[in-house]
């Protein structure tokens, strides 16, 4: 299924944030594991997606819900429930934090990889048939305050070239 795709430009002083988009399409691939996902991304903070307070997401987020979810959680959360889970970022210290959190949560469960790519500039976040991609980064500046690009849609076709493209980049030569 191909939907056109929708581009939005965000700010710090605009209502529109990426967020709540990043988070739905997390929160759905969760509800629906398999596939890969992919976060391709020069440089990731651990940003706060779901606040789960009021215990609205517990039936997603397992048997002891967080009640705040970082990106490194619900992409933990997905390497363990059937999804693979592939992270592209450079090795700089900004990314420390979250990198960390990654190699803390995994297990023998877990169906995460990392690569590091210090020459990596692209800007996606690409799941079985969806993906976003544009100027942003995966970070608190990136997602609340700086102005910002970012394209999303629903192609199942142009989602699949891309985790292709990414295999063929990082799995299949390294980096």
């Amino acid at each position: 299924m191909t939907v056109p795709s929708r581009t939005l430009r965000t700010n710090g002083r605009s209502a529109l944030r990426a967020d709540s988009l990043i988070r739905t399409a997390l929160l759905a691939q969760l509800a629906a594991p398999g596939g890969e996902v992919w976060l391709v991304s020069a440089w990731v903070s651990d940003v706060d997606l779901v606040d789960n307070a009021d215990c609205s997401f517990d039936y997603l987020l397992g048997e002891d819900p967080p009640v705040q979810c970082r990106l490194s959680d619900l992409l933990l959360m997905l390497a363990r429930s059937g999804t693979a889970v592939r992270v592209v970022t450079q090795g700089t210290q900004a990314n420390t934090i979250f990198l960390e959190r990654l190699a803390l949560g995994r297990d023998e469960r877990t169906d995460l990889e990392v690569f590091l790519d210090d020459n990596v500039h692209e800007k996606s976040l690409v799941g079985p048939g969806w993906m976003f991609n544009g100027s942003m980064n995966f970070t608190r500046n990136g997602l609340a305050r700086n102005k910002e690009q970012i394209s999303y849609a629903l192609d199942e076709q142009a989602a699949a070239q891309a985790v292709m493209d990414y295999q063929h980049e990082w799995m299949a030569r390294g980096v």
